[in-house]
């Protein structure tokens, strides 16, 4: 695991576009794992200013909520396209998120693994982390080895949603996600966190003890994992000046 910390959301985010740039630029073909949420809003941005080729690209969404259909305004599938998919030249075909409409979840779940083996799994995961740890949607007590399937979602987390619906009576109580299991067969991985309210989430998952009760910390057994985070997201970090050391001394080539 490589933390890299940056001095705000803007250097980060920028950071985390030039580090996608450079997968689609090695491998036309590449296989992206997407997450939506406020997070990686600035990151769309900056892939779209980058003016890559996309057509080639292939890309799996982490989640969706139940019961919401694309064109619903707090759907991912229109987050997705209203703030990425619109503005590159992806083919629609090979853009695949989940349905929160499909009648028989389990079956529609099985199907979405299935679709990421057959194009050979995912090059790289792009990831938020939950003020609780969780990323995707799989909040705390989530199966370290789980697979796509339908979540309940915690209190904390509808609660912390709820500024994207007004009430947090309307934020759905369900949503189909990737596993973590899913997500940790990625071939690198790149977590993105900002904000003093990530702070305890970074440093559980970062420093602390591997447990399903933040599931993030997985990722410290992941091959190629990079944690880019602003300086109030490594507020609570230990090792922040080792960190910091780190990525000072890689040469120009291998900081994205």
């Amino acid at each position: 695991m490589e933390v890299i910390i940056q001095p705000d959301v803007t250097a980060a985010s920028q950071l985390a576009a030039r580090m996608v740039a450079r997968q689609l630029r090695e491998k036309p073909n590449s296989v992206l794992g997407l997450p939506t949420g406020s997070t990686p809003l600035l990151l769309y941005r900056e892939l779209v200013a980058l003016k890559l080729d996309w057509r080639r690209v292939t890309t799996f969404n982490l989640d969706e909520y139940v019961g919401l259909g694309p064109d619903h305004p707090q759907s991912y599938a229109r987050f997705m396209w209203e703030n990425l998919f619109r503005q590159v030249n992806i083919l629609r075909k090979n853009v695949h998120i989940p349905d929160g409409l499909a009648k028989d979840i389990p079956k529609f779940c099985t199907r979405y693994e299935r679709q990421i083996r057959q194009v050979g799994g995912i090059d790289l995961q792009v990831l938020g982390i939950g003020t609780d740890g969780h990323i995707g949607f799989n909040e705390p007590s989530s199966s370290l080895a789980s697979r796509t399937r339908i979540k309940t979602l915690t209190a904390e987390t509808r609660r912390d949603n709820a500024r994207f619906f007004g009430r947090e009576e309307d934020v759905p109580h369900h949503v189909i996600t990737m596993g973590i299991g899913t997500i940790m067969e990625a071939r690198q991985v790149l977590l993105l966190a900002f904000g003093e309210n990530k702070a305890a989430a970074v440093a559980a998952a970062v420093e602390g003890p591997i447990t399903a009760m933040c599931p993030a910390s997985i990722l410290q057994m992941h091959p190629v994992a990079k944690i880019v985070v602003d300086e109030a997201a490594a507020g609570r970090l230990q090792k922040t000046d080792y960190y910091r050391w780190v990525f000072a001394q890689k040469p120009l080539w291998q900081r994205w």
